[in-house]
């Protein structure tokens, strides 16, 4: 199998260089200055010159307050250039792997998102990955659509790092507790996707459609935070912030360019079952980031 990988600089693309290996006799990995996704066209030439099997898409615009007033390109980068993907993967007989987020619904409820839920983003950010998905579908390709959220890994830039870095330098916190999902990492992802790549080979090959890809469990911001510092703090972790100074705040508390979910839970029922398998506990998956980021004298 000869693997095509988008965005191998991010979270996930990182995790993606690391794992793919493992399925794919060859893996072309291209990052941003490789693989220019404002260009029209340029994304359909590399896969007509590369010819892959399996298209993999790690590359978005993330940036989810900018978006708001940056709407024409992130349609481009999360839309547009996906669209071209997706064509290009078809007309070669390629897969295509692409991810997507908990922002395409309207976070209302407390019951886990399934994928046939009625989508309703509330941002610009959010809009532009439900275009890119419902363009993916509309070109026929095979593909996977994996929805994940609060994405983490070791070395990127997330909330893990950010909350850390604010308990050493401050008196107290005030963190969101009404927004809930799991944290979840560029690794399980990558886990995720190199298994169903794998069971193209197999006798229950995974469906093309969308799936949710979460690790188990819920928190909030707050909680999240929580478990950080403390985790932190046990390990000999430098922390200035007391544990009863870190103050829970409704979202509201926050003026933001673009409007958050409350509710970001993903049903993942989908996914272990076409896969068979189990996804760890949030706080399980999310020690392998937090432990590189404590000293390594840490005890």
């Amino acid at each position: 199998m000869k693997a095509l990988l988008f965005g191998r600089d991010g979270q996930v693309g990182t995790a993606l260089s690391a794992r793919l290996p493992e399925v794919a006799t060859e893996v072309v990995a291209l990052g941003r200055a490789g693989a220019d996704f404002e260009v029209e066209g340029a994304l359909a030439a590399i896969v007509e010159r590369v010819r892959p099997d399996v298209i993999i898409n790690a590359a978005a615009y993330t940036a989810v307050d900018k978006a708001e007033s940056e709407q024409v390109r992130a349609l481009r980068i999360n839309a547009g250039a996906v669209a071209e993907l997706a064509d290009a993967a078809k007309a070669v007989g390629a897969r295509l792997v692409h991810y997507s987020t908990d922002y395409v619904f309207d976070g209302s409820g407390t019951t886990p998102w399934v994928e046939t839920d009625a989508t309703g983003p509330l941002n610009a950010y959010g809009a532009s990955k439900l275009a890119g998905e419902m363009a993916i579908a509309a070109t026929g390709a095979p593909h996977w659509v994996f929805r994940t959220s609060w994405v983490h890994a070791p070395g990127g830039n997330n909330f893990i790092a950010k909350i850390l870095k604010a308990a050493q330098e401050r008196d107290s916190l005030k963190v969101i507790n009404d927004q809930i999902g799991a944290p979840t990492s560029a690794a399980l992802i990558a886990e995720a996707t190199v298994k169903a790549l794998q069971s193209l080979s197999g006798a229950r090959p995974l469906s093309d459609g969308i799936y949710h890809l979460q690790a188990a469990g819920e928190t909030s911001w707050h909680g999240y935070a929580r478990f950080a510092i403390n985790a932190a703090r046990q390990r000999g972790f430098p922390i200035k912030v007391a544990d009863d100074a870190i103050e829970t705040v409704p979202t509201s508390a926050f003026v933001t360019p673009a409007k958050r979910p409350l509710n970001s839970r993903l049903a993942t029922q989908k996914l272990r079952d076409g896969l068979g398998i189990d996804l760890p506990d949030w706080r399980d998956d999310a020690w392998p980031t937090l432990s590189t980021l404590l000293p390594k004298d840490a005890s």
